[in-house]
């Protein structure tokens, strides 16, 4: 049976995957220690990804339908009324921030509205405005950072972890080689099989982790970005509305 032939490599991967299996039972309560601490890194980093994907996949469908309807609406009533059910977005606590200011600031005969007409609503301050809609805009972005502090903890502590247990393993290793008077390859490479297994978990929780966090930093840096441009797009509505 040839060795490139598709039932071979599937047996070859099936024989690898039992001895890796029998290695990590065989391991030393130490070392199953710190594969299950690097388990449990993994597991929770993946939560974390999986969390934060849905999250900003949410984000960026209504972020596209609100920048819509607020480009199409000329009154800000309206713009409040259509936002309700887009919630899921940071633009939309954005505006309504700078819309609660703004319809403080907003004085006349009636009740303070952002659409009263010129006789009867004043605009006392853009400056008041401005740090509304910046504070909302610094608020909605922690809420975006959260639990990515997680994924940088598990992309840069896991490697050092794995490699922790793969220097124990290897003491160990020889330790008992040492005590046993045998130096052959049969009686090491169990000992440094073994203890190359944390090394390899550590790398298996990191490297999802580093490429995550990274994509997650990305989009933090581009919905920055975007509540920075609304920002300018609310004050020069509101210009145009109340100039």
């Amino acid at each position: 049976m040839s060795v490139t032939d598709p039932a071979s490599l599937v047996f070859l991967a099936q024989v690898s995957e039992t001895d890796l299996l029998k290695l990590v039972l065989a391991s030393s309560p130490l070392s199953k220690a710190v594969l299950i601490i690097l388990l449990l890194f993994s597991v929770f980093s993946w939560a974390v990804i999986y969390r934060k994907y849905s999250v900003f996949k949410r984000l960026r469908r209504d972020s596209e339908t609100f920048i819509r309807i607020f480009r199409k609406s000329k009154r800000f009533s309206e713009i409040s009324t259509a936002s309700e059910s887009l919630r899921n977005t940071p633009l939309v606590e954005v505006f309504l921030a700078g819309f609660e200011e703004l319809e403080s600031q907003l004085m006349g005969n009636s009740k303070a509205s952002a659409n009263p007409g010129p006789t009867t609503a004043t605009l006392k301050t853009v400056n008041a405005i401005q740090r509304s809609l910046a504070r909302a805009a610094s608020v909605e972005l922690t809420k975006l950072e959260r639990n990515l502090s997680w994924l940088a903890t598990t992309a840069s502590v896991s490697p050092f972890i794995g490699l922790f247990g793969t220097v124990l393993g290897i003491i160990s290793a020889f330790t008992g080689l040492g005590t046993e008077g045998t130096a052959t390859i049969r009686a090491v490479a169990p000992g440094i099989a073994e203890s190359l297994i944390a090394t390899a978990a550590g790398l298996f929780a990191a490297i999802p982790a580093v490429i995550a966090y990274n994509y997650f930093v990305h989009q933090l840096k581009e919905f920055a970005s975007a509540m920075d441009d609304f920002t300018l797009e609310f004050l020069n509505l509101m210009e145009r509305t109340f100039s």
